[in-house]
């Protein structure tokens, strides 16, 4: 194993497709902790890094991130990327990709990726957990004499202890949610930032239903995840007992979608076992381009996310963007720009983690949302059509003036002036 993960280390950049075409997923997953583990360990043998310089080099950011990553955090580094441009940042991005099945092929911001590492502040769009390996993966230059920023994302109240020594890499922590960043600050004294994303009018209307298989004469509730973001926090057997206990499965006028992004096989099995008395359900485990994601939330009925825990909660927003009403759990990070008059919040209890679940360990605690009460909306949304136009028009405003790039701009700026204000 120890001479499979060398290998792994040394060709992951370069031959990361084969890899994932020879290799097990679940061996690589392996070696990736392997790697990672020992990335951190080795980190308290290192020297400390040469302390920012402003006149070393230009003024600016060096983003550095998943940016053509088609998951939840390449969209988080793209939402970032389009930030710093309403700001009028100086930045260039730097592409990194992480070993997994992930797939990266968004070109959408090709045009600002540079090899070139140019200006004075990082900012380091990459997962706690990884950012030892990214250090010694994309070399020390990049970090001496620079202000190192890391945008980071977390889920729950309790930030885990084994990354905390990544900490040393970083000046300071940026993250989208003042709920992530109230965790991170229980652990560090250096400056935690919460810099929300820029969200604007989302375009939608290129697919309708028949392009996703969908029928039209359903009123379609939506549930959507990643697998790479652990099925049990995304939670959507949840919001499948929801629909269980709000419809009939011989009920034929609704129906409740589910799209997978990265799916697992065991995922869709525990799904199917879930469903199987039913039969107007639609299991979408297809990749999809950002565009057919909008447009598959902008065509159903009803976005759900009965979820236990959320670092930003990007889809219920981005639901609310294209006027989609949405029922979610209200708990953790989406209770900052979601309240009552703009969504079917759901009520919850606090439970214990029984079992290690990625990231995410036994002992801590996330929420349990009410079933019951869940149902209860989807009747209502169902029943309603007055409640579900009022709801989704007023969340559309709210969002819209909650994180105007106005806003996400000025907050960006100001920031910065006071880093180097500091560092004249």
């Amino acid at each position: 194993m120890k001479i499979l993960t060398m290998l792994v280390l040394i060709f992951a950049k370069k031959a990361r497709p084969l890899l994932i075409r020879l290799l097990p997923i679940n061996l690589l997953r392996r070696i990736k902790k392997n790697i990672v583990n020992s990335s951190i360990d080795k980190l308290e043998e290192e020297s400390a890094l040469i302390p920012f310089s402003r006149s070393m080099n230009p003024d600016g950011i060096n983003l550095v991130g998943y940016v053509q990553g088609e998951t939840g955090l390449g969209q988080s580094c793209r939402l970032v990327a389009k930030s710093l441009e309403s700001a009028n940042v100086n930045f260039g991005i730097l592409n990194y990709n992480q070993i997994s099945a992930i797939r990266y092929n968004d070109k959408s911001l090709n045009y600002k990726i540079t090899d070139s590492i140019k200006y004075n502040i990082n900012l380091i769009h990459i997962a706690p957990h990884e950012i030892s390996l990214a250090y010694f993966s994309l070399g020390r230059n990049l970090w001496d004499s620079r202000y190192n920023i890391v945008f980071w994302l977390w889920e729950l109240e309790i930030f885990p202890q084994e990354w905390e020594a990544t900490l040393v890499l970083a000046n300071e922590v940026w993250t989208p949610s003042e709920f992530a960043s109230e965790s991170i600050r229980k652990i560090t004294d250096k400056p935690v930032c919460t810099i929300p994303y820029a969200l604007g009018e989302l375009t939608n209307g290129i697919y309708g239903r028949e392009h996703f298989g969908l029928p039209n004469d359903k009123f379609l509730f939506l549930v959507m995840y990643d697998s790479s973001s652990v099925m049990e926090r995304k939670n959507p057997i949840g919001a499948i007992k929801a629909f269980k206990q709000a419809f009939s499965a011989i009920d034929s006028t609704v129906g409740l979608v589910i799209k997978i992004n990265n799916h697992q096989i065991s995922d869709i099995l525990k799904i199917k076992t879930e469903l199987r008395d039913y039969s107007n359900i639609y299991i979408l485990p297809q990749i999809m381009d950002k565009q057919e994601v909008h447009d598959l939330i902008a065509c159903v009925d009803v976005y759900v996310s009965l979820h236990r825990a959320e670092g930003f909660g990007l889809v219920p927003a981005e639901a609310m963007l294209l006027g989609t009403p949405v029922i979610a759990t209200a708990w953790s990070s989406v209770t900052e720009f979601m309240n009552d008059d703009v969504a079917c919040m759901v009520n919850y209890t606090f439970i214990n983690i029984e079992k290690d679940c990625g990231p995410f360990k036994r002992g801590n605690r996330w929420a349990d949302p009410d079933i019951s009460q869940a149902a209860q909306y989807m009747q209502k949304l169902y029943g309603d059509e007055n409640f579900c136009k009022s709801l989704a028009e007023k969340a559309k405003i709210h969002i819209l003036q909650h994180f105007s790039s106005t806003k996400i701009a000025s907050l960006i700026q100001d920031r910065l002036s006071q880093i180097y204000g500091g560092h004249v």
